[in-house]
């Protein structure tokens, strides 16, 4: 078996609505996948013992372990691979926490704009969550129409759409990690000054993992390898509907991950 320098940590529910959650854990090698096993929960003494079932060898190369946020994962990872490696916080976790902020307050705001304003002004918001949720340089004219419509009449949702994209700017720009934690820090500091609050929730996790969410910014290491595979892992899911042993859910999937290797 040849040495990985990546691990990555996901979960996907094995039964929709029923919390019923197993975690995959693989390796990325150069442009390829594999899959190191399928945990069946996510106690922090079973990711302990899988990862130091991991051939020493194969644990020593080891550079980077990517992963959300919870805590079992995170010091599982810790407590087997040392200060060595560099406990990532999958930036689409991270990005999920501080963009629900800005989804939060959009609510609010539509909610209030819906009793204050007359029904054919608020009829000109329709459609404006996806103008907010997009990039940028993605918008198109009716988008930034739109958006400036509703910042008219909502001067926080604007400020709050502004701090969002400020930080996305921050991950999107090559850095160092002491550079990041700075930008990180002066961004904090300015929605403190601020009155927006919505953001409270984020700030509190980012002082809590400033380190795993930094960490980011050596190599630019992430999850998002792990995408295309929990994307095939849930068609499966959908078209074995019906199968009630485990045993056989988890022996379709393995025969229909085709080009996806498994490390014996």
């Amino acid at each position: 078996m040849e040495p990985f320098e990546v691990i990555g940590i996901d979960e996907i529910s094995l039964k929709k609505g029923h919390q019923d959650f197993v975690a995959i854990v693989t390796a990325r090698q150069g442009d390829e996948t594999r899959i190191l096993g399928v945990l069946g929960d996510r106690k922090k003494e079973t990711f302990i013992k899988f990862f130091r079932s991991i051939p020493k060898v194969l644990r020593r190369a080891v550079r980077y372990v990517c992963s959300d946020m919870y805590d079992g994962f995170i010091n599982a990872a810790r407590e087997v691979f040392g200060k060595k490696v560099r406990i990532v916080a999958d930036r689409f976790h991270v990005a999920k926490l501080y963009r629900d902020g800005l989804e939060d307050l959009r609510k609010k705001e539509l909610r209030r704009l819906k009793r204050e304003l007359p029904a054919a002004t608020y009829k000109e918001f329709k459609g404006v969550m996806w103008s907010l949720r997009k990039k940028e340089e993605d918008l198109t004219a009716d988008d930034e129409t739109a958006l400036e419509q509703l910042f008219k009449y909502s001067p926080r949702l604007k400020q709050t759409y502004l701090f969002r994209n400020q930080l996305t700017a921050i991950f999107d720009r090559q850095m160092t990690r002491p550079q990041a934690k700075c930008q990180l820090n002066a961004w904090v500091d300015r929605i403190k000054r601020s009155t927006i609050r919505c953001f409270d929730g984020f700030i509190k996790t980012l002082m809590a993992r400033k380190d795993e969410i930094s960490n980011y910014f050596d190599g630019r290491h992430n999850s998002g390898f792990m995408e295309g595979l929990n994307n095939k892992i849930k068609v499966i899911k959908r078209r074995c509907y019906g199968i009630l042993n485990l045993g056989h859910l988890f022996q379709r999937i393995q025969l229909d991950l085709v080009g996806y290797k498994l490390y014996a």
